[in-house]
């Protein structure tokens, strides 16, 4: 009977050893101990500005300069609607501060419409109305106002002349109302000739893949210096960045402003004739050369181009199933550019600006003449 108790509390001290055990050998235990042992994440043993790549340093040196010279433009023009009601079509866009009393370059179609109501606002929140001075449109400029009630930074304007492809390229503006966004990136590619959202092409263009979105229009491109090369115009198609953007080279406002200070105000270049483009065959047919060129159909009255002395058709011929003014001018060339397509006529007047001088090559009256004509100013 003494047997049966000792055989009890065998039984019972062994399986308290074996549990002991299993609990000081448990893999469970094992990795709840691994995990509450030692830093659960690693960093730097000082965290400062030190640590910083100098590109990095570079970004953040340009965007202190700059962002406090770049301005929020928001216009609002009156128009009238299908009802013939007035209603007021609002914009924005970005710019930017050139001169400390108030002078401001952004996009022409960022204050585009009949005398716009412009608002400017600058990066501590102030408020201005501005006046629109100048504007460029073939090269998409305006030159705006605004009068400064204390001291503000302005920007100094580069060299966009001398820009080489990969270059590092900075940009600021307000894409989608986003106030003081900076991208970076490159120059992509240089001398792109793009349309705008009138149809009017804009020559010479800097690509680049800094991200750049509605809003950003008006605002500047940088070099590594802080200096502008260009002035942010456009991306590629409807939407938002893919990687294609394009800025207006600084050099063309530098040019603008250059005219204004002047006293010469830009418009957009105005010629006065009806043409249509005409060579081989079709052209020896009517007694032109076959290199052909643009066959003035008729000429407005009291244009430069009335006023330089070149004349329109007088009559019509039918050649083949054509009926075709003749009798007019054809112009071969325009400063010195060869008339080649309907286009190429429009291409030469987009580098002018009112009151420059044109040089047309014209035939007439079967041998070749220079005409020269001062440019009018088309109204807007």
């Amino acid at each position: 009977m003494k047997l049966r108790p000792l055989l009890l509390a065998a039984a019972l001290v062994g399986a308290f050893i074996y549990l002991t055990s299993l609990t000081r050998y448990s893999p469970f235990r094992y990795i709840r101990s691994l995990a509450l042992s030692g830093p659960l994440w690693s960093g730097p043993g000082v965290a400062h500005s030190a640590g910083l790549s100098s590109d990095e340093v570079n970004n953040i040196e340009v965007y202190d300069k700059a962002h406090s010279a770049t301005v929020n433009i928001v216009t609002e023009v009156l128009r009238q609607n299908w009802f013939f009601q007035i209603v007021p079509e609002r914009g924005s866009g970005s710019g930017f501060v050139i001169r400390d009393d108030g002078l401001i370059l952004t996009n022409a179609h960022v204050v585009s419409g009949r005398a716009p109501r412009v608002q400017v606002t600058l990066p501590d929140k102030t408020r201005y109305t501005a006046e629109v001075l100048d504007k460029d449109t073939n090269n998409d400029l305006a030159l705006i106002k605004i009068n400064p009630k204390k001291q503000i930074v302005h920007l100094t304007l580069g060299d966009s002349g001398n820009l080489k492809v990969g270059q590092k390229v900075l940009a600021i503006g307000n894409p989608f109302g986003l106030e003081g966004t900076l991208t970076t990136g490159i120059v992509s590619s240089l001398g792109r000739t793009i349309q705008d959202e009138n149809g009017r092409e804009l020559e010479g263009m800097i690509q680049t893949d800094a991200a750049i979105n509605p809003g950003n229009s008006g605002g500047p491109l940088l070099d590594s210096q802080g200096n502008v090369i260009g002035i942010n115009t456009a991306i590629y198609g409807p939407g938002g960045n893919i990687g294609i953007g394009f800025a207006m080279p600084i050099n063309r406002a530098k040019a603008m402003l250059e005219q204004f200070k002047s006293g010469r105000r830009h418009g957009r270049p105005y010629l006065g004739v009806r043409y249509a483009a005409i060579s081989g065959d079709l052209a020896e047919a009517i007694d032109l050369p076959a290199d052909g060129g643009l066959l003035v159909f008729g000429v407005e009255r009291g244009s430069p181009a009335e006023k330089a002395g070149l004349r329109g058709a007088t009559s019509t011929v039918i050649v083949g199933n054509q009926e075709i003014p003749v009798g007019g001018d054809l112009i071969m060339a325009a400063d010195g550019t060869a008339m080649d397509d309907r286009e190429a006529l429009g291409r030469v007047m987009r580098r002018k600006q009112a009151g420059d001088v044109l040089e047309l090559t014209v035939f007439r009256g079967g041998r070749i003449i220079k005409v020269k004509v001062t440019l009018g100013a088309a109204e807007e």
